[in-house]
């Protein structure tokens, strides 16, 4: 489903809503804690609206600068929120953990607080279901975290990341305003932010390490070279394939590049050209992925 929004979307306008409501409940507490969740949830807005824009891009038609299109856009900007969600989200809340636990400082009032995290808990987890939800329909029965590192929907991944690390830091950041409140210690809600942070830097290294795989030319999905075999041992002027390669250019943009060796009855160019295009309509009829085929004639690999 490449190009589908709707769940970048729905992430974006939750976290909207909850950065908002916890910038509110950061200045009343005081809570570092609090403070740290809530430019993790502004930046998460900001790395969504990244992503829509990666779509849009991808989007693009092929032109003379880009032949194969501009598939690969989607990653270098899914690439770019990993580095935003390091940084801006992660980094900057392990600085606020460690200053709150050298310098504690009381958190006044936390009613508020819990209120709005224990809503923002609710709103996350609802789009990390569906974000679950999702992911289920793709995976084809792969074990899910096997998926998550052998899929090419960057997007998906990014975005589900993102969320699932919110819910994660909420209870935490939940935990230490709780904590700092009943133990009058400071230093638990430094440990809530630090906790947040260390959860965000180790999301955003997981990121980072499958886009850049894909931004490096990744191969695609393994059923496409096995259905690449599959229809030519079923083209009767295919003798055999000697070579497949295939290259995940963008999200549903796949390149494949073929040898193969052709039927000995073939004695003209003319019907080996015809041959293998009628080969290449059968491959990209039945694997609609395949945007770019290049099949060659050849006697071995």
């Amino acid at each position: 489903m490449a190009g589908s929004t709707g769940h970048i979307v729905q992430s974006l306008v939750v976290n909207l809503v909850i950065a908002l409501a916890k910038g509110v409940a950061a200045v009343i507490t005081g809570s570092g804690a609090m403070l740290a969740e809530t430019i993790h949830s502004f930046a998460d807005c900001g790395n969504q609206g990244l992503l829509l824009f990666g779509v849009k891009q991808a989007q693009r038609q092929p032109d003379p600068m880009h032949p194969l299109g501009y598939g690969r856009a989607l990653y270098f900007w899914s690439f770019m929120v990993a580095m935003l969600l390091f940084t801006g989200g992660g980094m900057f809340s392990i600085y606020e953990g460690i200053h709150k636990i050298r310098h504690p400082e009381a958190v006044e009032d936390i009613t508020i607080g819990v209120v709005v995290l224990a809503l923002a808990l609710g709103l996350e987890g609802w789009a990390t279901f569906g974000n679950v939800r999702e992911l289920n329909k793709r995976r084809s029965g792969r074990p899910f975290v096997r998926f998550l590192r052998e899929t090419k929907d960057s997007d998906l991944v990014v975005v589900f990341g993102e969320n699932a690390a919110a819910v994660v830091g909420l209870v935490l950041a939940l935990a230490a305003l709780v904590l700092t409140k009943t133990t009058h210690d400071g230093r638990w809600d430094g440990a809530g932010s630090l906790g947040v942070g260390i959860i965000l830097v180790f999301v955003a290294i997981f990121l980072a390490k499958e886009i850049m795989s894909l931004l490096l030319g990744e191969s695609a999905d393994p059923a496409i070279a096995a259905a690449a075999h599959r229809i030519a041992a079923a083209d009767p002027n295919i003798v055999a394939v000697l070579r497949v390669l295939t290259i995940q250019q963008g999200p549903g943009e796949v390149v494949v590049a073929m040898k193969v060796k052709m039927k000995p009855g073939l004695t003209t160019g003319g019907e080996v050209c015809r041959a293998l295009n009628a080969y290449e309509a059968k491959l990209q009829a039945e694997v609609p992925e395949v945007k770019w085929s290049f099949v060659e004639p050849d006697l071995d690999d």
